[in-house]
């Protein structure tokens, strides 16, 4: 389906929803430990949202097994948590979640490193991963169209020359967790669909080291940079104003 303008008793339960999600997110970020299994960081995330009221999005969505994808450096997505998964010294860390209440659905990302940082590179692209994402976020407005938050996400990336996954995109959300139209990190400013207020999207830019390319591993979700260059990931869902853009998922 195609997104549309939520209701005002719709876009409540949203704000409710993001807020439980960056809330997660940010006790996560803070309890992550080099030695700890991602697994258990899938659970910490489980009790904490259940303590809080909330519902996974991600589980059992086409077949995915957890509450939370988590993926390390060369991971761009979809890392599935496992109990031999274990986070090491400098790795970037990756967290995708999705959160469920009363019906409407709000999806969120961060990416951090665990311990000490591995190079100074590390920390650069999760910078500009980052503010990539509020260049999106800023272009927002009623009557944006999607090429304007694509070329906005891509001028920060291209500046220091990061490659930027083009076979993921942002997305609508909100009544499904993947909704059309399909927003990429790239392309041109007045291209591609106009959305309106109400509307309510996710802006997902994946950059990385190397290039552009990505395969899936053999368990079919675990998407991985194709020259084992490291990545990053933010995501924000974000309600579509007259005048700008309200973030959902931030605390």
């Amino acid at each position: 389906m195609f997104t549309r303008p939520k209701t005002a008793s719709e876009i409540k339960a949203m704000r409710t929803s993001g807020q439980m999600l960056a809330s997660v997110l940010a006790d996560l970020a803070k309890r992550l430990e080099v030695g700890m299994s991602t697994k258990h960081l899938a659970d910490l995330a489980a009790r904490e949202l259940k303590k809080i009221g909330g519902k996974p999005a991600f589980v059992g969505y086409q077949g995915f097994p957890d509450i939370i994808c988590i993926s390390l450096n060369d991971e761009v997505v979809h890392g599935i948590p496992k109990k031999n998964r274990i986070i090491a010294d400098g790795d970037i860390v990756s967290l995708d979640f999705g959160v469920t209440y009363d019906g409407m659905i709000t999806d969120g990302a961060i990416s951090v490193i665990a311990g000490q940082p591995a190079s100074q590179d590390d920390v650069k692209l999760i910078e500009q991963a980052k503010l990539s994402l509020a260049a999106g976020i800023n272009v927002v407005k009623s009557g944006v169209h999607t090429g304007d938050i694509g070329a906005a996400v891509q001028a920060v990336l291209d500046k220091g020359d990061y490659g930027i996954v083009r076979d993921l995109v942002g997305h609508g959300v909100g009544h499904e967790l993947h909704e059309e139209p399909n927003i990429p990190n790239y392309g041109y400013k007045n291209t591609g669909e106009r959305l309106v207020a109400g509307m309510t999207i996710a802006i997902e830019p994946m950059a990385t080291l190397g290039t552009d390319d990505v395969a899936i591993n053999p368990d079919g979700w675990t998407v991985r940079t194709l020259d084992g260059s490291r990545s990053a990931h933010f995501e924000h869902t974000v309600l579509i104003t007259e005048s700008g853009a309200d973030i959902l998922t931030e605390t």
